[in-house]
């Protein structure tokens, strides 16, 4: 359970990262969509996604075993 954890925070907080730089990016070249979707709820789908690694982080460190 652990590594799984580990693993969607690894996955998530790295497709968040990219997902709120392309729309970061996109904001600054003056663009308001990115295809047919609006620049600002993809942003808010990056830091969701961040949020979500974090918490599974978390969850992982609270789970392992104490020496």
């Amino acid at each position: 359970m652990i590594k799984l954890l580990i693993w969607v925070g690894r996955v998530g907080g790295l497709a968040g990262l990219t997902l709120v730089v392309v729309t970061g990016l996109t904001r600054l070249m003056g663009q308001w969509h990115l295809g047919s979707m609006s620049v600002s709820g993809l942003l808010q789908g990056g830091v969701a996604m961040m949020v979500i690694a974090i918490l599974a982080y978390t969850a992982a460190s609270a789970e392992r075993p104490r020496a």
